[in-house]
């Protein structure tokens, strides 16, 4: 399986000045030949990654354009790679058409095996053109990564991220599940009874954001204030980021370190973040990445993450008897004819167990459906009543 480690770096001067012309030399590349192949696609003649390639080679012989071999071929031709992948996205509708990169943003470089060298025993690794580059290791990295891609953060910290392909420790086996309903009061509800604050970084970080962009609003465009404001509106950013995927990893881990397999809701984010009143509360939750996370996380360790139906009514359901009710946002508690009440995250919860555990199968390949799946399918089988 391959994974990916990112490691703090720090470049000496003279590398940071190579590093900036390389970041420079793929930026113009990508660019250059996603104006051209936009061209060619308007005139009836597409290009593809062969193309694009032949046409580098013809670029970087042109006197006029001799910078380019100032810095190692491989970056120049893995962004030709990346702009043929982010056609391939766009071309299957997983993404938006490419966008031409910035000069502002994140600045990176990818090096296939042919552009670096990486020595597993005293973990040094050289990078064509620049040198040793000095990595902070959190880690140590058992084999030779297949790619190493150096990153310039908006706020002027290096990264090394490299991709290893290593066989991850399997998590023993617990014989529990879990459902879990995501939402924005709460970060998370499980069908165990426990409840998951939502941290709302962006909240958290919002007014030492605000004053530092008020800062920058002041500044004169061109001018060394401006530009160290900018840096430090970036580096609350990536505080920002950073303190959410912390969060995101260790939420991971807490989930698969109790339970085999998680049963989580196919939300509708994009849909989500249509509502004005609640699309910065959503995107401060950021459920996706949390998701994401988790699947990540089964894959790697031998456990199952499943969603159910998004449009089976979890929240709106009564857990004990299946009855439908109208559940607005501002109502808290489901409280049905039955005799149930009982918090309407933690009712969700149960709900999206019972309907996971009725459509898969546990770890080892048993039927879990049994007394689970009868008892919810009598549930379903009582007439619905309004509440």
């Amino acid at each position: 399986m391959k994974i990916r480690w990112n490691f703090r770096c720090y470049p000496t001067k003279e590398q940071e000045d190579i590093l900036a012309h390389t970041f420079g030399c793929t930026r113009f590349v990508y660019n250059r030949f996603l104006h051209e192949r936009t061209a060619a696609y308007k005139d009836g003649h597409p290009m593809n990654y062969v193309t694009s390639s032949r046409e580098l080679t013809q670029l970087k012989r042109d006197p006029d354009y001799a910078w380019l071999n100032d810095v190692a071929s491989v970056p120049l031709q893995q962004s030709l790679r990346q702009l043929q992948t982010a056609f391939k996205n766009f071309f299957n509708k997983r993404t938006g058409y490419p966008k031409f990169k910035k000069k502002q943003g994140t600045q990176s470089a990818e090096y296939t095996r042919s552009g670096f060298r990486f020595e597993t025993g005293n973990q040094r690794l050289l990078i064509a053109k620049i040198g040793r580059l000095k990595v902070k290791w959190s880690r140590v990295v058992p084999i030779e990564p297949t790619t190493v891609n150096i990153i310039r953060k908006p706020s002027g910290k290096y990264f090394v991220s490299m991709v290893v392909d290593i066989t991850p420790a399997l998590l023993p086996e617990i014989g529990k599940c879990v459902g879990i309903d995501f939402g924005i009061r709460r970060l998370a509800t499980t069908s165990d009874g426990e409840y998951i604050g939502n941290p709302k970084y962006s909240r958290k970080y919002a007014r030492k954001l605000a004053k530092a962009q008020k800062a920058f609003a002041r500044t004169q465009k061109g001018s060394n204030r401006r530009k160290r404001t900018a840096q430090k509106i970036a580096k609350i950013h990536e505080k920002i980021t950073n303190c959410r995927s912390d969060h995101q990893n260790k939420f991971a881990w807490q989930m698969f370190n109790k339970y085999d397999i998680v049963f989580v809701e196919d939300l509708n984010v994009r849909g989500m973040l249509k509502n004005h009143k609640l699309a910065f509360s959503v995107s401060d939750t950021s459920i996706s990445q949390y998701i994401r996370t988790l699947e990540q996380k089964a894959a790697m360790h031998g456990k199952q993450i499943v969603k159910i139906d998004r449009w089976f009514p979890s929240t709106k359901m009564c857990s004990q008897c299946a009855t439908i009710h109208d559940m607005s946002l501002g109502k808290e508690w489901m409280i049905c004819n039955c005799g149930n009440m009982m918090d309407r995250d933690y009712n969700a919860a149960l709900n999206i167990l019972a309907v996971g555990q009725t459509e898969s199968l546990n770890v080892r390949g048993d039927d879990v459906r049994a007394a689970q799946s009868l008892r919810l399918e009598s549930r379903l089988s009582v007439k619905r009543k309004p509440s």
